[in-house]
């Protein structure tokens, strides 16, 4: 810990933080539960205090600047009554109008700066039922905190398991794909290795050149507008079957990830395409976020903040720049053609070392040039390409908060040089899609219907092009 003119200050921001706020680049990550009764505030104030507050030590910190310009997290006393936002609406109306309430203030606080003279996180509490549930928390923190594996971890510290509290929260397993090794891995690896390093070459080259000079078309989901990201947002969201994604994977011998980026995709492009006939051929890429670490399910915040930890606190995400397979009649006819293209694609990248040496190459901008420097080259990277994709992996168990049991969740990040970001996250077998539009640019009912299509007609597709079982 560092001491600095008298006050107690922490180490250092981490460089991927710092790339994260300041005045080039500046992303929030908000958080939605949804409850599924009429929600309980008596035990907010304890429950930041004893439960929230404690997870981390930036929680408690704001952003201060350095002698020599080097960004600290410094300890401060908070407030917790500033940090707690409760609306009101008008009162006895009907379930559609708190709905259209609630999205358009989800919108407002997506717009809002977080106070510099305070922790960047804030709690809201909408306690107005909507279709979907009785009463909403949204959680709004900001992405210099950590990412969405950090965040997560800290929110799943602050609730419990339904069924039976005291046991731990459980998670999908991730279950690697790849063919067990054999006699014949060594002579795989040899052809693999070239591949690998002339792919990595390709990929790594043509990432500073969208990064740079190379932009996206212009089309139905890509204003392509200055300062977009200073523009109003809208999300809405959709929920999807985990049991049938996975039987798409079987029945495509494909991963999960390769499913529901092959959704994503073929119903982006099905929008484009009836928004503006001819636009679902347009140059377009898509941002698929990666987080670097080797996740086997989330680690207790305790451990991810323990010196060496493996899996530790903090920002470590990475992301693959996917071209999006132009809209033809034969993909039109068969949508699995997306599916199998989203596979062959990341497969490909995965196997080439692009994304670290684009990881290497940011620290060397930041070293030479500063971090806001580094601001600039992910701003534009962000604002090269069309849309973003990450996703989330939520507990199996129904989660409680302060016995209240949670009916859904997902989360937004708001601040991207962006027309559309898709975020998702798996809950008790479901996975919720939310997608965040920029507001009367794209019409996010008719997005939402498009993916929801594309997922209908490749399952459909998936099912009748399974080998037939043996009775």
């Amino acid at each position: 810990m560092d001491v600095e003119e008298g006050h107690e200050v922490l180490e250092p921001m981490s460089p991927s933080s710092q790339y994260l706020k300041n005045s080039v680049l500046s992303l929030t990550i908000l958080g939605v539960l949804e409850s599924q009764m009429p929600i309980d505030d008596s035990m907010t104030m304890p429950l930041l205090k004893e439960v929230f507050l404690p997870i981390n030590p930036r929680f408690s910190c704001i952003m201060v600047t350095g002698k020599k310009g080097v960004k600290k997290w410094k300890k401060v006393e908070v407030n917790l009554k500033d940090h707690i936002n409760i609306p009101t609406f008008p009162s006895n109306m009907p379930v559609e109008y708190y709905d259209e309430c609630f999205t358009e203030y989800l919108s407002k606080i997506s717009m809002e700066q977080l106070p510099q003279n305070r922790p960047l996180w804030e709690i809201h509490i909408v306690k107005y039922p909507t279709k979907n549930t009785a009463g909403n928390l949204i959680f709004k923190l900001h992405h210099s905190l950590g990412d969405g594996y950090s965040l997560m971890g800290a929110l799943l510290s602050c609730l419990q398991r339904v069924d039976n509290p005291l046991m731990p929260l459980t998670f999908p397993s991730r279950k690697s794909s790849e063919r067990p090794n054999d006699n014949f891995a060594l002579f795989r690896r040899v052809p693999r290795l070239f591949t690998g390093l002339v792919h990595t070459a390709y990929d790594f080259g043509l990432s500073l050149f969208k990064s740079t000079v190379v932009k996206d078309d212009k089309s139905p989901i890509r204003s392509g507008e200055e300062g977009v990201e200073f523009r109003p947002i809208v999300t809405t969201t959709t929920t999807i079957s985990i049991d049938q994604i996975k039987q798409i994977k079987t029945s495509l011998k494909v991963t999960i990830n390769d499913v529901i980026t092959g959704i994503i995709i073929f119903g982006t492009r099905l929008y484009m395409q009836k928004t503006d006939e001819g636009s679902g051929r347009a140059k377009s890429t898509a941002l698929v976020l990666l987080n670097t670490r080797a996740l086997q399910g989330y680690k207790s915040v305790d451990e991810m903040v323990k010196p060496g930890s493996k899996m530790p606190w903090g920002n470590r995400f990475a992301f693959l720049q996917v071209s999006l397979p132009k809209m033809t009649d034969e993909e039109q006819q068969n949508p699995l053609i997306f599916v199998k293209k989203a596979r062959r694609m990341i497969k490909r990248q995965r196997n080439s070392a692009a994304v670290y040496l684009t990881g290497q190459f940011l620290d060397l901008i930041r070293k030479i040039r500063g971090p806001e420097a580094t601001a600039r080259y992910i701003h534009g990277t962000l604002k090269n390409t069309s849309l973003a994709i990450s996703n989330l992996i939520g507990p199996v168990e129904q989660m409680a908060l302060a016995n209240q049991p949670v009916k859904g969740l997902y989360f937004v990040v708001a601040g991207p040089p962006q027309s559309l970001s898709v975020t998702m996250i798996s809950y008790v077998g479901k996975l919720r899609i939310a997608m965040t539009v920029e507001k009367g640019f794209i019409d996010q009912n008719k997005l939402k219907s498009c993916i929801e299509y594309a997922f209908e007609v490749i399952y459909k597709a998936a099912l009748e092009s399974a080998p037939p079982t043996k009775s």
